[in-house]
């Protein structure tokens, strides 16, 4: 055996370093069990003492009002650009974008992150049109089934709520699966006793602050997400290689046969543990000259499409973002949702257009099954950069689940308490039993989930087959709920008819299409790409045929959106944000049009006009590839300067109130900052109407 197995003369770059391993962890993490713990329980004690502390201050020092359930749930309705965006990226940035992303580089090469982040981008920029129509049509919703609710009534009501749930279910299972997967594989610990430990960080905040206490936290979380990202870009573009070493060494993996392949994978005593498809060595199936410097590739491409039907649902079906939306200043809604696509963009493309590439081109002992984990990332950062890589990638990671974990939370409690007790249970319920629900809720939420993800690991479902199911489920209630907001003759019934048949059909022609190729229905059957994109797709187009057909020649209506708002409550008499400058109807009108086109064009540009004009490239050259990579770090780069500063400059004048009162704290003044500022203006007035008292003192 020893004797058939030759070694190529141009070895892999760590062929000494890694031969004879089977995958790259081999079951033994880098980092320590104390660590993984420092980090889930540490970190989420942190952000906890943290944000609350900070809403506090703003309380007491700025003289903002105390939490109502209003302001629970919406944070008052007044938040400015730079904090939405800062958020969106954050809910967005899910354990998925981190490494799923990394591992369709390492499967598809570089149209995988390009395709993850375009046919996920698309959805935010789109949605800021929903955002807007939302401040136009229905400034005084709390969640978007309320907005069900007021036009269609209680069985659309009903029906969108249960996807609703499905979408935070399965965003907050991908959450669980992949970080608890990836805390195992790095520190040890018990991937079930780590899927019961990461929601607690979230569920102690999140329930302690509410809607704030998450956006404040969520812009820490984004900031840190970036730190590492550019630190990773750095490390493999810039310091340890360069984009003509990784160009390469990509060129050299896909050059070896399988005889060759076969040798460079196996242990000492010649025998070879090679399977193709189970490392990343030889052409790639499917990409152009067998490359992974081509965009023209079938796999990758289909999995976009996979991308943009699945994200539709997990944007356009998710409470959060809709209460992002609702929180948003109106004249904020739209640029935010814009910016915070166009920044977040970066995460996923510029991330594993460095650690996915590299893990392929050092050809690192990453199996199928470790890459469809999600350890792509951390297995790069660990041979970038020792236990210190492997520490940043399960910082960066948790900061990712705890984010999107305390969005969903939140979302899920305003469902509940809104939609389902107020709605069905008592309607007269007061601002404190729904503020005591919404947090009971959340606490709730957060232990149901921790053991829903260790279910789904028992089953044996991964983070890759979860990301790529989700579509199947929540698809059909994507075109609905569009139509809801921006078609006067959307109908109810149709909207109900298209939902159930919708999923009903997907559900049929993903298990037809797993038994028509395999022969057979299992998780693996069902979970390939062709099957996966027939349902997909099936669950979207079936979907929105459907309403537009009882729509327009069924049941056609012919709504009044100016009746929309009448229908929705406040539960307490807050109208932060919805003021007559907020509802300004011109100043809504020139937002609408600004994010209709600036979203419709971006998205064009995103999805048909770059991957058209790199067709004509091939398989990538040195000096393209070498441009590639400049626009993944300068967007990486410009991306993280702006989601970390732009806040900050938005907000200096609450920032200085806050400081300005604790420093009249110190010093034994009372009162808060707009007090003082008061009291000074008096005091000053009273000098220049009597200044020979102030000579005399």
């Amino acid at each position: 055996m020893s004797s058939a197995l030759v070694l190529p003369e141009n070895l892999p770059p760590k062929f000494d370093e890694y031969r004879g391993q089977e995958d790259f962890f081999g079951g033994e993490p880098p980092l320590s069990e104390g660590i993984g713990y420092l980090v889930v329980l540490g970190f989420g004690a942190l952000f906890s003492i943290f944000t609350t502390l900070v809403v506090l201050a703003d309380k007491v020092f700025a003289g903002n009002a105390s939490i109502t359930s209003e302001h629970f749930n919406t944070a008052g309705r007044m938040v400015k650009t730079g904090l939405t965006a800062s958020v969106i990226v954050s809910q967005w940035t899910w354990a998925a974008t981190l490494l799923q992303s990394s591992n369709v580089a390492w499967q598809y090469g570089v149209s995988g992150p390009f395709w993850y982040a375009s046919g996920a981008t698309i959805q935010v920029l789109l949605f800021g049109v929903l955002a807007i129509s939302l401040k136009k049509v229905a400034p005084s919703a709390h969640t978007m089934c309320e907005i069900v609710n007021a036009r269609w009534g209680k069985t659309a009501h009903i029906t969108f709520l249960f996807f609703a749930f499905c979408a935070n279910i399965i965003v907050t299972s991908m959450l669980l699966l992949g970080g608890a997967a990836t805390v195992e594989a790095l520190t040890g610990v018990d991937y079930r006793l780590a899927s019961f430990l990461i929601p607690w960080g979230v569920i102690l905040y999140t329930s302690a602050g509410g809607l704030k206490a998450t956006f404040l936290a969520s812009y820490l979380h984004t900031v840190i997400i970036f730190a590492v990202l550019i630190t990773m870009i750095t490390m493999v573009y810039i310091k340890v290689y360069s984009s003509d070493q990784i160009y390469a060494f990509l060129e050299q993996t896909v050059s070896y046969s399988d005889a060759e392949c076969e040798a460079i994978f196996s242990n000492e005593d010649g025998e070879t543990f090679f399977v193709k498809g189970q490392y990343a060595c030889g052409p790639v199936s499917g990409n152009n000259g067998g490359s992974y410097l081509t965009m023209l590739s079938g796999d990758g491409l289909m999995f976009g499409i996979i991308n943009i039907v699945g994200n539709f649902g997990t944007v356009f079906v998710d409470q959060s973002y809709w209460q992002s939306a609702i929180a948003a200043r109106p004249s904020s809604a739209a640029k935010g949702y814009l910016l915070g696509g166009i920044c977040w963009f970066a995460i996923p493309f510029s991330l594993a257009t460095s650690l996915g590439l590299t893990s392929t081109a050092l050809m690192l002992p990453i199996s199928a099954g470790e890459a469809g984990s999600g350890l792509v990332p951390p297995a790069v950062a660990t041979d970038l950069m020792g236990d210190a890589g492997a520490a940043l990638i399960l910082v960066m990671l948790f900061m990712a689940i705890v984010s999107t974990g305390s969005a969903e939370s939140i979302a899920v409690s305003s469902l509940i308490a809104y939609d389902v007790y107020r709605q069905y249970f008592n309607p007269e319920a007061t601002g404190k039993q729904i503020l005591l629900v919404s947090r009971v809720v959340i606490v709730g939420f957060g232990l149901f989930m921790g053991c829903f993800a260790i279910v789904l690991n028992e089953i044996g479902l991964n983070l890759g087959w979860v990301y790529l199911f989700m579509g199947v489920v929540i698809g059909s209630a994507v075109i609905p709920l569009w139509n809801m907001m921006t078609w006067s003759k959307a109908s109810g019934k149709g909207a109900v008819i298209a939902a159930w048949s919708g999923l009903v059909l997907a559900v049929i022609g993903w298990l037809s299409g797993a038994q028509a190729q395999s022969g057979k229905i299992s998780v693996a059957t069902l979970g390939t790409n062709e099957v996966m994109l027939s349902g997909n797709l099936i669950a979207i187009l079936s979907s929105g045929l459907i309403h537009y057909v009882y729509s327009k020649f069924i049941d056609p209506q012919e709504y009044d959106f100016a009746e929309l708002d009448k229908s929705i409550t406040l539960v307490e008499h807050d109208m932060s944000g919805l003021g007559a400058e907020q509802q300004d109807p011109v100043e809504l009108r020139r937002a609408h049009r600004w994010i209709t086109r600036r979203g419709y064009i971006l998205t064009i540009m995103l999805v048909v006009v770059w991957p058209l004009l790199s067709i004509p490239a091939g398989v990538f050259t040195e000096s393209y590839f070498a441009f590639w990579v400049l626009v993944a770090i300068a967007w990486g780069f410009g991306a993280a300067i702006t989601i970390t500063f732009l806040p900050l400059m938005e907000s200096s004048e609450e920032i200085l109130e806050v400081l300005s009162g604790m420093w009249n704290y110190v010093t034994c003044r009372s009162g808060n900052a707009k007090e003082f500022s008061k009291d000074e203006e008096v005091e000053e007035e009273d000098l220049k109407a009597h200044p020979d008292d102030a000579v005399a003192a």
